[in-house]
């Protein structure tokens, strides 16, 4: 059992229309809301499948009425005060929540059964989470204030989520009352006694540390050493608490700190596994809310007698979150317990290890912190998930590149049989891999074949999709190259072609490829890499460099000069580029992207760009290039990317795909992503979207809702042309383009 007193996520008031209480219940992910009146009173319970059932007794559905019409009366409660025992009894199949109330029956707080999800502030701890990394300040202030606030700028800036702090009343913690001058004393009170004593900060002090944490948007939270300052940052309105080691055995305080309904964050250093359990039923018989650091309570602690697979072990005990409270050097254990599961990470941080204290001498500076946390993040994302293994998205670009394919060594006709003698293995890997050659011996063709093309999966399939002659109600068109686009226009009807380019294409003669008119429109899409691998940057803050980029981008201009005169429909002809901004070991912060749009636009107005416009696309957060992943800085904000165009009065391609990766990145709507950008749209590129990284799928096969996309764009880009820029989708004479055109084409 855990007993919430995070109450705001799961209230609404009676007098709230249904609508509103079912948005909580999604947002709350509990399935359950209570409905109070404006005193705060309990007068109904709804859950999801209370408002299924009234649902289907209901001839008219009006979503507008006041939520008590539809709540339960007949609800389970209990006293806050009740005993765990009492309130644990309450819970079965059917209930899951239990409401608790004040003895005037106002709503408290909401006991539920455990789970393995932590609240703190807005951060949550469960097994989906990233770490949340705490930088342990301590004492390490020194008593000033100042150098307090200090180390929460060094911690904020370093990546910590959390600044932590302790706070003790010597007088009543120490049965001295706290006299560092007490000769009595073993030599490590004394010592420990003396600086306590010197370096305290004030309650008043530790509060002005605290709202400083939080203009640092960087969570504060503290260790109470005693009752009285239990008291004091209760009052405070502290959200959660550290738990030293040294009370984890101090069942008294346990009780007096479950009380709070707050969650525990429970070191279990110098505690023996007896007393580790000793606690967590205590605590759950309590109803808190907890995590248990596993912690070698030895400064420093020798890495022989770290034993990080107490992990599992921990974990196994407390069923609960489980993280790391390291006093060890250096930071790799604490990377390593990430790996090991661990959910919480805690480390001491200090301006100066030489500095008076014990504690600086175990503690990280400022440049080791931010190094634990950036391998901490590198080591989350190589973690994954166990489930079936998946291509990525840089192994899928190496496999065309690398891999092998099934190829034919003769011409055939359909209809003939297919026999082992007639296939090859030759690289590239763009067709269907070696491995499924037996599935290919004594079939029957369903396509011509010329020697040396490949075989495709298509071949192995009953039915295979062809081009034909398709209608929709905005510009539409294929990517093509110079080489295939004849090819394309004797099997569809396409209103434009988009030309995408290689840095190869701009040193060809293209009268060898046009030499009649086209009563059609004209896209070109830029390489991104050019000769010498350079790959187009206009923001390159290397002037070298960005000259380069704007002269090889001029190329790209002058070519579409020149094709433009075989589009008879092409009046100012888009050139959809990637402008660059991109950076190779981390994304930049907000503060710096307004300098990269300056130096673009500088960049842009170097241009001559007489009868053609440059239409930047909207980028994914991680896109791949030439090389491998980069981190992507501009036109991937939705805001941003609209400054821009109002700004500088440019037009965008918006390609949805890497827009949705961008949105799911960044916890964005994509639907509003979608309304702000889609008025500055004259392209689109179309296809599926899944994770961060998956761009370019096939439509129906990532996680778009294209028919509400649709609704979307004919609101915001009713104009803007588009094409089907799915993922290779050229090969086997554009078949993927040709699937991708038959699903949309009810929908756009």
């Amino acid at each position: 059992m855990l007993v919430d007193r995070n109450i705001a996520r799961y209230i609404v008031f009676a007098e709230d229309n249904i609508i509103n209480a079912l948005k909580k219940i999604s947002d709350n992910k509990s399935r359950v809301i209570f409905s109070v009146t404006q005193s705060g009173i309990l007068e109904g319970v709804m859950t999801d499948g209370d408002f299924r059932r009234w649902l289907v007794n209901q001839n008219t559905i009006d979503l507008n009425q006041p939520v008590f019409k539809v709540s339960n009366k007949n609800f389970k409660y209990a006293f806050f005060s009740d005993e765990p025992e009492k309130i644990q009894s309450y819970f079965s199949e059917k209930i899951e929540f239990v409401p608790l109330l004040d003895r005037n029956h106002h709503l408290v707080a909401v006991a539920k059964k455990r789970s393995g999800v932590i609240q703190i502030g807005d951060f949550t701890i469960d097994a989906e989470s990233p770490s949340f990394i705490i930088a342990e300040i301590g004492n390490n202030h020194n008593g000033s204030l100042e150098l307090a606030k200090k180390l929460i700028d060094l911690a904020a800036n370093a990546g910590a989520n959390c600044a932590k702090f302790q706070l003790r009343s010597l007088n009543t913690l120490y049965r001295n009352a706290g006299n560092a001058n007490d000769a009595s004393e073993d030599l490590g009170s004394q010592y420990t006694l003396d600086l306590l004593s010197r370096f305290q900060l004030s309650p008043e002090e530790m509060f002005a540390a605290f709202d400083y944490c939080k203009e640092r948007n960087i969570l504060p939270l503290c260790t109470p050493w005693d009752v009285k300052s239990l008291t004091l940052l209760e009052q405070y309105g502290m959200p959660a608490y550290k738990v030293a080691s040294a009370d984890l055995t101090n069942h008294d305080f346990l009780r007096v700190l479950a009380k709070t309904g707050k969650p525990l964050i429970c070191s279990t250093g110098m505690s023996t596994e007896v007393e580790i359990t000793e606690a967590v039923s205590l605590l759950q018989k309590l109803g808190a809310m907890y995590v248990l650091l596993h912690c070698n309570s030895t400064y420093p602690a020798p890495f022989k007698d770290v034993n990080l697979a107490y992990l599992d072990r921990l974990k196994e005990i407390g069923d609960c979150p489980v993280g790391y409270s390291g006093h060890e050097r250096d930071i790799n254990v604490a990377i390593a317990a990430v790996a090991k599961g661990a959910k919480v990470i805690e480390k001491h941080f200090t301006l100066d290890k030489s500095m008076e204290g014990n504690d600086h001498k175990v503690s990280l500076l400022p440049e080791e912190f931010q190094a634990m946390v950036e391998g901490i993040r590198q080591v989350e994302q190589a973690m994954g998930k166990i489930g079936e293994r998946r291509l990525s998205q840089g192994e899928l670009i190496n496999r065309e590149t690398l891999a092998k394919s099934l190829v034919i060594n003769c011409d055939l006709q359909p209809g003939q049989i297919i026999t082992e003698a007639m296939i090859e293995v030759k690289s590239p890997g763009k067709g269907l891999q070696p491995n499924r050659k037996i599935e290919l011996i004594g079939t029957k063709a369903k396509r011509p074949f010329k020697t040396g093309d490949f075989f495709f999966p298509s071949d192995l399939e009953q039915e295979r999709v062809h081009a034909r002659h398709y209608k929709f109600k905005r510009p539409w068109g294929v990517p093509v190259r110079y080489h295939d686009f004849q090819t394309i226009l004797s099997k569809t009807n396409p209103d434009l072609l988009e030309f995408h380019l290689s840095y190869k294409d701009l040193e060809q003669d293209i009268h060898q490829y046009f030499n009649q008119f086209y009563d059609l429109d004209l896209v070109v899409h830029s390489p991104e890499l050019f000769a010498g691998d350079h790959v187009l940057d206009l923001c390159s803050t290397n002037e070298d460099y960005r000259q380069h980029s704007i002269r090889e981008l001029q190329r790209v201009i002058d070519l579409t000069r020149s094709l433009k005169s075989f589009f008879t429909k092409s009046s100012r002809p888009c050139i959809v580029t990637n402008l660059g901004g991109f950076t190779v070991d981390a994304p930049l912060p907000h503060s710096r992207r307004s300098d990269l749009y300056e130096l673009l636009f500088d960049s842009l107005s170097a241009l001559d760009m007489d009868g053609v416009e440059i239409i930047p696309q909207t980028m994914p957060p991680f896109p791949w290039h030439f090389g491998g992943q980069r981190y992507h800085n501009l036109f991937v904000d939705p805001q941003d990317t609209v400054e821009f165009c109002k700004e500088y009065g440019y037009r965008v391609c918006l390609d949805v795909s890497h827009s949705k990766l961008a949105c799911n990145h960044h916890k964005l709507s994509f639907k509003e992503f979608i309304e702000e950008v889609g008025t500055y749209t004259a392209h689109l590129h179309i296809a599926d979207a899944e994770g961060v990284d998956g761009e370019g799928l096939q439509i129906g096969e990532g996680e778009i809702d294209f028919p509400a996309l649709a609704e979307d764009l004919k609101k915001t880009a009713p104009k803007a042309s588009f094409i089907p820029e799915i993922w290779q989708g050229h090969k086997n004479k554009g078949e993927g383009f040709w699937a991708a055109l038959e699903r949309l084409e009810a929908i756009f």
